[in-house]
């Protein structure tokens, strides 16, 4: 912390530095400025370093501590967390199985005073945990994502994605624009698409999926864990398919997309086989449920 907080005070340093320069003495520079000669003379010494500039306030902090941390310790703290990469709960717990004797603060302000950890975003808004559902039937757990498409420098299109974790089934529609209107209406054609009902979303903290679109939805929704893609693994694994299989294809077009997406869709939920539901097709997966659960088949199946 700075002994002073007057913003004036490095250009009025400068000013007793040139006065000194044109041939005033120390001691009238500080009689006519209000200082003491010492400071002065500091001053002017500074003045010599850095030129002609405002001479910045420095820090009145203490360099040094009795109980500070030794450069061998600094540099145990800093050698763990680089070989692993791990964060300062476990750099704490092996250095002591080590037997080294540090505090977890210290550990932190190590590594922060280092630059090696990585702080939360103040601007994050937080949202209450809600448990995640076991998938049990379709619409259990439904994960939405966003692909950015980039068309020039400045401008995007965007692909909004939809799969049910239960049975696979998967929606996407391209837009020009992101917000969470788009994102809700998004939501709404993919209810009516689908032949069964919507029990929770999940979604990642974008803007498209905020405060307004939950209140919008009318439905349960949980958010997955800041910094943890692996909470949306399922929604990540189809964007990743619906690139390479599709949209790596087609060109930035939002009306081709989207013809092409319908095209993509019908193979991807009525034909593609998918492993991690044991090499079914999700439209299987979603009669099945219906035939051994709910008594009930489909008698046609419109293909879209």
């Amino acid at each position: 912390m700075s002994y002073t907080n007057n913003k004036n005070m490095p250009r009025i340093r400068r000013e007793a530095a040139r006065l000194v320069y044109k041939g005033w003495s120390a001691r009238k520079v500080g009689r006519y400025l209000g200082f003491h000669h010492t400071a002065v003379m500091e001053w002017f010494r500074r003045s010599k370093i850095i030129g002609d500039h405002p001479i910045p306030t420095r820090s009145s902090r203490p360099k040094h501590h009795p109980k500070q941390l030794s450069d061998d310790v600094v540099k145990k703290i800093v050698a763990k967390r680089l070989e692993h990469n791990r964060y300062a709960e476990a750099v704490h717990r092996e250095l002591q199985n080590d037997g080294l004797k540090v505090s977890l603060p210290s550990v932190k302000r190590t590594l922060e005073r280092h630059h090696l950890i990585k702080k939360r975003s103040p601007y994050k808004r937080y949202h209450p945990h809600q448990d995640r559902p076991y998938p049990l039937k379709q619409g259990d757990l439904v994960e939405i994502d966003t692909i950015h498409r980039m068309v020039s420098e400045k401008k995007r299109l965007y692909v909004f994605a939809l799969l049910d974790v239960y049975s696979r089934t998967a929606y996407a529609k391209a837009f020009e624009k992101m917000n969470a209107k788009t994102s809700v209406d998004f939501v709404r054609e993919a209810q009516r698409e689908t032949s069964f009902h919507f029990n929770m979303l999940q979604s990642d903290h974008g803007p498209e999926f905020g405060k307004w679109f939950v209140e919008r939805i009318k439905k349960s929704h949980r958010y997955t864990r800041i910094g943890k893609p692996n909470d949306n693994a399922h929604i990540e694994r189809f964007n990743r398919t619906l690139q390479e299989e599709c949209l790596d294809k087609i060109p930035n077009d939002v009306f081709e997309i989207n013809c092409a997406l319908k095209k993509y869709l019908k193979y991807y939920n009525y034909e593609r086989v998918h492993g991690g539901i044991n090499y079914l097709i999700p439209m299987q997966v979603v009669l099945s449920y219906r035939l051994d659960y709910e008594g009930t088949a489909m008698d046609k199946i419109l293909w879209r």
